[in-house]
């Protein structure tokens, strides 16, 4: 097996979050490669004109036509250092967003937090004198508001989670947050202040996400389904198979079940005591109660 093949065969297997990533450094990638291409080809402002056809315009007459930029914008980066700390941030945090949320509710934050961060950032340089000159000029780009939305859904969530942080120790997730929320959103406001503004956009979603799922609300469920039935376009539909639950034939087999159940509980239990019990998704609710009435 080739390495194209190894690192397909990585994507269809692995998580929501693992795909984000692979999204993320692909387009990268692509998008250097085509620089190159363009620079041996002598084709002038390579960067720009590549940039300006996935980037997102803040000058409306630029945003109608291209529409599409508001969703790729989330998905491109420019230098190494940008797309390393994005994705790091990323991977830390889709983690454990992944402890209480289903895959499916990462990709709808990320998607509508970046969303949300392109739409702040427009209206704001259409809207307030400061940006006049720079309107026609100003583009965004990068994941850096989709994170956002992540690492404030999480800390608002779970805000007493406790990470070990090297030379620092135990810290408290919500600490953090509000710490790479302050570093990267409100201070040096006047330099990338588009970026910064995206930032605060993928923040609010964050938190308003968060804020009424406690609620008993998922604001993403509709934008969830729009997502599937767009997905479901691009998916070939699979033969009918029929399989057959496995039943324990021996003892071992017995014993391997039983290790598996309690492994599962013990999983729940440990996300109980960092979370609450409201921090369980309802499929690992069901399994406690099972396993609690079984005799």
């Amino acid at each position: 097996m080739n390495i194209i093949e190894e690192i397909k065969k990585s994507y269809k297997k692995g998580s929501s979050l693992h795909k984000l990533l692979y999204i993320n450094l692909g387009l990268f990638l692509a998008v250097k490669l085509v620089f190159i291409i363009l620079f041996l080809f002598n084709v002038g402002e390579a960067e720009v004109l590549v940039l300006k056809w996935l980037a997102v315009p803040a000058y409306l007459p630029d945003l109608i036509l291209r529409i599409w930029t508001p969703i790729t914008y989330m998905f491109l980066h420019e230098g190494f250092i940008h797309i390393l700390f994005n994705l790091l941030w990323l991977y830390w945090f889709g983690t454990i967003f992944l402890e209480y949320f289903d895959q499916k509710k990462l990709i709808t934050v990320y998607l509508l937090g970046g969303l949300s961060g392109a739409f702040l950032y427009i209206f704001s340089f259409n809207v307030f004198p400061s940006f006049a000159p720079y309107l026609e000029q100003s583009v965004a780009l990068g994941a850096s508001a989709s994170v956002m939305a992540i690492v404030i859904a999480v800390a608002v969530y779970v805000p007493n989670y406790v990470v070990r942080l090297l030379l620092i120790g135990p810290v408290k997730i919500k600490y953090i947050a509000i710490a790479v929320f302050v570093f990267t959103s409100i201070l040096d406001f006047s330099i990338n202040t588009g970026g910064k503004i995206a930032h605060i956009g993928g923040a609010i979603f964050g938190f308003l996400y968060v804020s009424q799922y406690r609620r008993g609300k998922d604001i993403g469920k509709g934008f969830g389904r729009f997502m599937d039935s767009i997905f479901s376009l691009f998916k070939s539909k699979s033969k009918l198979k029929v399989t057959h639950r496995k039943v324990p034939k021996n003892d071992m087999d017995y014993n391997a079940n039983k290790a598996n159940e309690q492994e599962d509980v013990n999983r729940i239990l440990d996300k109980i005591s960092k979370g609450g019990y409201d921090s369980l998704t309802k499929k690992e609710k069901e399994t406690l109660f099972k396993m609690s009435n079984k005799k």
